[in-house]
């Protein structure tokens, strides 16, 4: 199998402009059959990273576009072995002629992710950083990005590092004492140890904290919409994401089953779960989804309780009003405010202080939403400097170092030798070396990259 790999980067569909990247050995020889230069340097003898202007060619040399092209020598390149990148305009037609005159050249097709895998392989990315190129290309929000972008530029591998660091000193000096005891070396005393180990665990106790918000950024908010048949619910799902989601009509019972969807509302991503309306129904379809309509509210961080505002309260609201007291966030709006109403806002406001008039048939009120959202949930408004978990592998990984300092200070407080204190502080550098790649699992990074998108 060839080590020269090449794929369309762009994403599928026709673009202003489209882009084929190579690397590994050839790079620069086997983009030079497929661009002809319109000046006198050729591609392969060209300064790095100089752009050259050109003739986009297909495997038997004819020209099929015009564009821009580039070469980027290891290791100074996005993966740190010899690159080359062609730049044409978008037509699909164009882009996969031009990939198969590059596979006529040496070169085969990318994997999923290889490219940043191959990045990682080769030292100019750790896991951390790897993660965060995918989070910030799927990142639906400004916090998200901003996030993403700070910890491709390493603000959570240095914090990681830090505390990695103090336990290789510790573990050094532990090596030390144990392996040359004929020598002058100053024993650790039990004060010290446990000045190190309480270190440690803080700092591994305050990066665990992080991932609630971290999984909120780029993962989203867990978001039910609740409350009786025809409330509006679905109607304000359809306003949230701004096209027809769910189908919405006059009937009662309309939406039987959850109906799923994502939108940026205050700035936070909101996992948005439209369900079935509360009500005593003897529809099996209808009871099922009600069965669901309870269970999402039951799990959902936020629930978003919506009141018919135009006529009083039923026993069917006081149902849905009493499960999204239960739920850790809620916002109750008062929906069909281009109506006359009939609820007292300010009597309601005892019970759901987040209160929101809205109508979700065209659109008033919904501006307020946001900053309620916003203000429930601030982590939507972290910036690119802050160091956070942001995935379930991150954070195992250091819930494994935490519980191997535990038993080490524990072992400590039991007075066990410095032999077996050591063992458990390595397990703790083994668990954080597999959040940033010091310690490999080809297992784990497998699953990383196969979540990216061919050609990055």
């Amino acid at each position: 199998m060839s080590d020269l790999i090449a794929a369309i980067a762009t994403a599928p569909g026709t673009g202003g402009v489209g882009i084929l990247r190579l690397s590994g050995p050839g790079a620069a020889r086997a983009a030079a059959r497929v661009f002809r230069p319109a000046g006198k340097t050729a591609l392969a003898g060209a300064p790095d990273r100089q752009l050259l202007y050109g003739q986009v060619l297909d495997k038997d040399g004819r020209t099929i576009d015009t564009g821009l092209a580039f070469v980027s020598r290891a290791p100074h390149s996005y993966t740190g072995e010899d690159t080359a990148e062609l730049q044409c305009h978008g037509s699909p037609m164009v882009l996969s002629l031009a990939l198969e005159a590059l596979f006529a050249a040496g070169a085969r097709q990318a994997r999923a992710g290889e490219f940043t895998q191959r990045a990682f392989l080769n030292g100019k990315l750790d896991l951390t950083q790897a993660e965060a190129v995918i989070d910030l290309i799927d990142a639906e929000t400004p916090a998200a990005a901003y996030q993403a972008a700070g910890t491709l530029g390493g603000t959570l591998s240095r914090r990681v590092a830090a505390i990695y660091d103090g336990l290789v000193d510790l573990s050094a000096h532990f090596h030390a004492v144990l392996d040359y005891p004929d020598e002058d070396i100053d024993p650790f005393r039990a004060a010290t140890i446990r000045s190190a180990l309480d270190k440690a665990l803080g700092e591994t106790a305050a990066l665990l904290a992080t991932y609630d918000r971290g999984k909120q950024l780029t993962a989203g908010v867990p978001t039910a919409i609740l409350g009786k048949p025809n409330a509006g619910k679905s109607s304000l799902l359809n306003a949230l994401v701004g096209y027809d989601r769910a189908i919405v009509t006059q009937a009662p019972g309309t939406t039987r089953d959850t109906i799923e969807a994502r939108a940026s509302v205050g700035g936070v991503l909101l996992n948005l779960t439209d369900t079935a309306g509360l009500r005593q129904t003897g529809d099996e379809a209808e009871r099922l989804g009600v069965a669901r309509s309870r269970a999402a509210a039951e799990t959902a961080r936020l629930v978003l309780l919506v009141l018919d505002g135009s006529g009083p309260l039923t026993p069917e609201d006081r149902e849905a009003m009493a499960l999204a007291k239960e739920a850790p966030a809620c916002i109750c709006l008062v929906n069909k405010a281009d109506l006359p109403q009939a609820l007292n806002l300010e009597e309601l406001k005892k019970t759901f202080p987040h209160l929101c008039p809205v109508s979700a048939k065209d659109g008033t009120g919904l501006e307020g939403l946001g900053p309620l959202v916003a203000a429930l949930f601030p982590a939507g408004a972290g910036g690119a400097g802050e160091a956070l978990l942001t995935n379930a592998r991150q954070a195992e990984a250091v819930t494994r170092a935490q519980e191997s300092l535990d038993r080490a200070s524990q072992g400590l407080e039991d007075g066990l030798p410095p032999d077996l204190l050591l063992s458990d502080v390595e397990e703790a550098l083994e668990a954080l070396g597999e959040v940033t790649g010091t310690t490999v699992r080809e297992d784990i990074t497998a699953r990383i990259f196969q979540r990216f998108c061919v050609g990055k």
